[in-house]
């Protein structure tokens, strides 16, 4: 039944199928746009624009850097953690160019999660904004990475432009604490030496491993999603196809708020708009209404690429409100939950509806999205094309249209599976390709998803995944804690946020002031906990396993009865 279900679902104008082979690999897609839409700009940040010809020649330099003055080899894995500036994509496709494993890493990483990640990838270079360079210098010589270039902001700015960004950030603002990492090369030397080679030509294979996506998947510890240069290939396909028929080729200007080293936002930004030849306004810091509504003052922008908690904020100042939405006609939202009041409201300032989708890192990363010309909000939409989806009980067997029960993906976007986690990726992806994605959901008559519950214990903090073991995992290591629970809990804010309970050993006297001071040394502040609850012992099993379900249902009857 599920093999035909939706092919009479998708309004008109969208496809059912797309060709995940019609490029060999990302390359061809870089190339081929970069050729026909060299002129039009394809990235713009902090004022200055690189069209997709100085994305090409940039990206060539980069590559031609590694080649010729480097001993990285194609395979080899290179972390880049930059935030959303125009480096950013001019690192990415000119690694990928050189045959590079691109590891995308957040920038706001703490130590510990840098090591996790570096090691567990074996990543052998790494590009790193200036301002977290004091962090990677930290555990550098605990992993593989001998190769380590630094950019600052501004970096491909025009000269003076440049000049005054980047000493404000350094010397005003105090934003880049001081750093000391040997043999370090910075972004612009290694651009320049690049400039006078040429970059040989890579042909990578379709199911080569492109990206290494770092998730938690089902359970807390990161593990390295593969995607492949076919899985991103199809999940750029299956956007455009969605997005098709409201997207004219060279004449759209997407903003990107989101980061690009979510892949989400990768996805959307760095392969769909690259295809039909788009503009994307890169947003560095979106937590700076001011200067984010500054950018957006000064483009009449057609499209918007966001999620709940950036709508609210956006929607609340008085400044945004007062822009020029003439132009804007498509919305997406994704990385968390849309609320319905959220969408309505967007809606009323901006005069356009918002699209809703869902999708995992696993995925590449979407699954499913709200038909524009068909949205239904309290819905994730409509599979992507070329993808099947259906639910299944606790013993694997498929259940009829209405039942809720895990929610299974099958398609050309399902990753190739853990890095070096063979018993990971085993445990999700089944011999004929299905994937669990750990959500509980319906499917409708008409097709339309519908998360009801979530499965796994997966908190989602603005957008970004938390997961419960690793903020346990930190708080066990803090003496006189004896047990320790994470659970999500609903927030206006960000959708959801963390809240812990902790348990101490006997005459042990902690503070909550103690304990997230404790956290913060170890966690990325969107998992850190802000409300914390002290009990004289937490729920658990007959084997002693804590019960956080009945944690968070203890929460939600709380909320209800207030």
């Amino acid at each position: 039944m599920i093999e035909n279900f939706w092919k009479d679902k998708y309004p008109e104008g969208v496809p059912s199928e797309i060709d995940a082979d019609e490029y060999p690999n990302i390359l061809a897609v870089l190339t081929e746009s970069c050729q026909r839409y060299a002129d039009k700009p394809a990235f713009t940040n902090l004022g200055t624009t690189i069209t997709y010809g100085d994305l090409y020649r940039l990206s060539g330099d980069f590559a031609a850097w590694i080649q010729n003055h480097t001993e990285l080899q194609p395979g080899d894995r290179i972390a880049i953690q930059l935030p959303n500036v125009l480096q950013y994509p001019v690192v990415v496709f000119g690694a990928m160019r050189a045959g590079l494993i691109v590891v995308n890493t957040n920038p706001l990483y703490t130590p510990h999660e840098l090591e996790h990640q570096f090691n567990d990838s074996g990543a052998k270079a790494l590009v790193c904004l200036a301002n977290m360079a004091h962090i990677a210098e930290k555990v550098l010589s605990k992993t593989s990475v001998k190769t380590v270039i630094i950019t600052e902001v501004a970096d491909l700015l025009p000269s003076l432009k440049r000049f005054v960004i980047n000493s404000v950030v350094k010397y005003v603002k105090k934003m880049v604490p001081a750093y000391h990492i040997q043999g370090a090369l910075s972004l612009r030397d290694v651009l320049a030496l690049g400039a006078k080679k040429i970059a040989r030509n890579v042909e990578p294979q379709a199911n080569d491993v492109a990206v290494l996506q770092y998730t938690g998947g089902t359970t807390g510890v990161a593990k390295g999603a593969m995607l492949s240069h076919r899985n991103l290939i199809a999940n750029m396909q299956q956007a455009k196809a969605v997005m098709g028929s409201y997207l004219k080729p060279g004449q759209e200007i997407i903003v990107a708020p989101l980061p690009l080293y979510h892949i989400y936002a990768f996805t959307i930004h760095c392969m769909a708009m690259m295809i039909t030849g788009n503009e994307n306004l890169l947003i560095t810091n979106p937590r700076d209404l001011n200067s984010t509504i500054n950018d957006l003052s000064k483009k009449r922008f057609t499209g918007f690429v966001g999620l709940n908690t950036l709508f609210v904020g956006l929607c609340n100042n008085e400044k945004f409100r007062a822009l020029d939405f003439s132009g804007l006609k498509l919305t997406l939202s994704g990385g968390m939950a849309l609320q319905i009041a959220t969408a309505e409201r967007w809606e009323q300032v901006t005069g356009a509806k918002i699209c809703e989708g869902f999708g995992m890192t696993e995925t590449s990363p979407i699954v499913s999205v709200n038909p524009l010309q068909k949205i239904r909000l309290g819905t994730i939409g409509l599979p992507v094309p070329s993808t099947l989806c259906k639910v299944i009980d606790e013993e694997g067997n498929e259940l009829p249209l209405g039942e809720a029960g895990e929610l299974c993906v099958k398609g050309p976007q399902v990753m190739l599976g853990y890095w070096n986690n063979q018993k990971a990726t085993d445990d999700v992806i089944d011999a004929d390709g299905w994937l669990k994605s750990g959500d509980i959901a319906k499917i409708d008559e008409e097709g339309y998803l519908r998360i009801v519950d979530r499965k796994k214990d997966m908190i989602v903090v603005s957008g970004f995944n938390v997961y419960p073991n690793e903020v346990e995992d930190v708080l066990a290591q803090l003496p006189g804690v004896l047990q320790c629970a994470a659970i999500g809990i609903p927030s206006e804010k960000t959708g959801e946020a963390v809240k812990v309970f902790i348990a101490l050993k006997p005459g042990v006297t902690l503070t909550e002031d103690e304990i997230i001071k404790h956290m913060r040394a170890s966690l990325t502040s969107y998992k850190v906990a802000r409300i914390i609850e002290f009990r004289d012992e937490l729920p658990t099993t007959n084997v002693g396993k804590i019960l956080r379900r009945q944690l968070r249902d203890e929460e939600l009857k709380k909320l209800n009865n207030a």
